[in-house]
């Protein structure tokens, strides 16, 4: 029989994300940091990259008199850290690292990892040595830190890496302190989101995919190499879906000990009269830059409809969110004008001056701005995948064009130039979302919209849809409820908050097809059924809080601190 479960006395989490808003993981860490610290409070310690260092982080406050006589002893052995509040909600204590110092000692860092750990780092390039690097001074700060403060207690101590960018550091701790529990979490493997990205059949084929054969054809064995390694070496190995368990299995060779399903915080969404004020001004904010740029008026009842995420033009279904726009535009009775958001960062060169000036005037424009659909100048527009898109289709939203298409190539951040304000600010203006995702292991900008009672589409092959569809069909037995294989086109679109379109590898059309269908008919809907559906988003959202699913941390807790107090007694 089992032990009784173990739960850890005190928890080092690191990310490339901690203090550091880049993608789906910050959402991750920094909605479930609460939870956490209602259970640990100082026992929780959130390590990040030092990129802000004599500038000024809005996520970071720095607290000179916190862990002093650590701090000093870190510095000493050579550790550049600084020690704060991660300003997020919970305010989780977060030591930042400066990691460009251990730069010169790359190569015996990268030796000792291939020695002890058979970790190819030869094939390196791009992020991977900056990565890496932040993965090993991590590590060492979970060394001085135990070392300090813990080791002669009967702590049990929890590392949880997430990425392969950290897995280095979590492979040093494995060796240099082992009494601590080891976790690794890999939200997308690095070689399966390479062989979506260059327009090969996943699914269909990933049976007979070869891992490490596919990291040397894509050049990704740096990558694949540190992933792989991790993976088989640490106490606990986790992911974030069955979706991408499968993809573990069979392109790192090993099925994880755990599956840690992302949750999300209420904190986050306002509600009364706060959310209503605060959807009107997005809305306002919106349409206000619509009309600066294509210098057409927008009707209240104007659908607004957004995509956002990572600037993976098919894994996230860009591309056929463009394609759905291209056909909903030619659809006959339509009932209300359409404007399409994407939102996703690319390679930006700052605010548009010309479109800066127009909002500083309140007044509206009855004349287009040339490139009517862009809000901020990009490096490199030539070979930009969207505007490539949007001039094949002869996108230019002129007045008879009924749905508009604007692309925001920014992180919304506050301080972007054009809006100002924050994603979920903007998000909660949305009247639908569409996240037509190719390969998405789970899926946060799904639930965030959800969260913030917009309602969504989605597809099967992400992990939120995967789950949606389960709660879905468990709520609904017995009443004709879909399932992720059944042709979902067949029944009523969005009905129920959220739409879970059926993708494969290679029904491109079909998709796009049920994206214009379900704005089409929800153009139609009156303000009753809109505000049901709206509720029933909300409602969904509410079963994925992370006091609900914060339980399978524990349970990976319990899979690693088994195995350290087992290799403890062996010492």
């Amino acid at each position: 029989m089992k032990n009784k479960k173990i739960v850890p006395t005190f928890i080092f989490e690191s990310s490339w994300e901690v203090c550091n808003k880049v993608g789906g993981i910050y959402s991750v860490l920094s909605t479930r940091a609460k939870t956490l610290v209602e259970d640990y409070a100082d026992h929780l310690l959130f390590i990040g990259p030092d990129f802000w260092k004599g500038k000024d982080n809005p996520l970071f406050e720095e607290d000179e008199s916190l862990l002093v006589p650590w701090v000093e002893k870190a510095r000493a052995e050579g550790l550049d850290v600084r020690v704060g509040c991660w300003n997020i909600p919970g305010r989780p204590c977060a030591v930042l690292i400066d990691f460009v110092p251990f730069f010169a000692s790359k190569d015996y860092i990268y030796g000792d990892a291939w020695s002890d750990y058979g970790v190819d780092s030869l094939h390196a390039y791009g992020d991977y040595d900056e990565a890496s690097m932040f993965s090993y001074a991590a590590g060492r700060v979970v060394e001085s830190f135990y070392n300090f403060y813990l080791s002669t207690s009967e702590e049990r101590v929890v590392y949880q890496a997430h990425e392969w960018m950290t897995g280095l550091g979590a492979l040093y701790v494995r060796k240099h302190v082992p009494a601590i529990a080891t976790i690794f979490t890999t939200h997308a493997t690095s070689i399966g989101r390479s062989i979506a990205g260059n327009n090969k059949p996943l699914y269909d084929y990933l049976y007979a995919y070869n891992g490490n054969q596919m990291a040397q054809e894509l050049n990704m064995e740096a990558k694949h190499s540190i992933e792989r390694q991790t993976a088989h070496h640490v106490d606990c190995f986790t992911t974030v879906s069955d979706v991408t368990a499968k993809e573990c299995e069979e392109l790192l060779d090993r099925h994880p000990d755990a599956v840690l399903v992302n949750g999300f915080e209420s904190d986050f969404v306002p509600s009364g009269a706060a959310f209503t004020a605060r959807r009107r001004q997005a809305r306002q904010l919106l349409l206000k830059v619509a009309n600066a740029l294509t210098g057409q008026s927008f009707p209240d009842d104007t659908l607004i409809v957004a995509t956002s995420g990572r600037y993976e033009f098919k894994n996230k279904g860009i591309d056929v969110f463009l394609e759905a726009m291209h056909r909903l535009d030619w659809q006959e009775g339509l009932q209300r004008p359409v404007v399409a958001f994407i939102e996703v960062p690319a390679w930006t060169a700052g605010p548009r001056r010309d479109l800066q000036e127009r909002l500083a005037q309140d007044v509206e424009y009855t004349t287009p701005l040339p490139d009517a659909y862009l809000t901020h100048e990009l490096n490199d527009s030539a070979n930009d995948n969207v505007l490539n898109t949007l001039r094949w289709f002869n996108k230019s939203n002129r007045a008879e064009e009924r749905v508009k298409v604007i692309f925001v190539p920014c992180y919304l951040d506050e301080r972007d130039g054009i809006f100002n304000t924050s994603y979920y600010d903007l998000l909660i203006g949305n009247d639908l979302s569409v996240f037509a995702s190719y390969y998405e292991p789970w899926g946060y900008t799904p639930l965030e919209s959800v969260a913030f009672h917009v309602p969504c589409i989605t597809t099967s092959l992400s992990g939120f849809g995967l789950w949606a569809n389960a709660v879905k069909s468990k709520e609904q037995k017995g009443k004709g409820s879909r399932t992720a294989g059944e042709d979902n086109n067949a029944v009523s679109i969005l009905s129920d908050g959220v739409e879970v379109l059926h993708r494969t590898d290679y029904n491109y059309n079909e998709v796009a097809d049920g994206i214009v269908r379900a704005i089409f008919d929800y153009a139609s809907w009156n303000p009753e059924t809109v505000a049901e559906v709206r509720h029933k988003a909300h409602k969904l959202s509410q079963k994925a809080l992370w006091k609900h699913f914060i339980r399978y941390y524990y349970d990976a807790y319990d899979i690693a601190l088994q195995k350290a107090v087992l290799r403890k007694e062996k010492m």
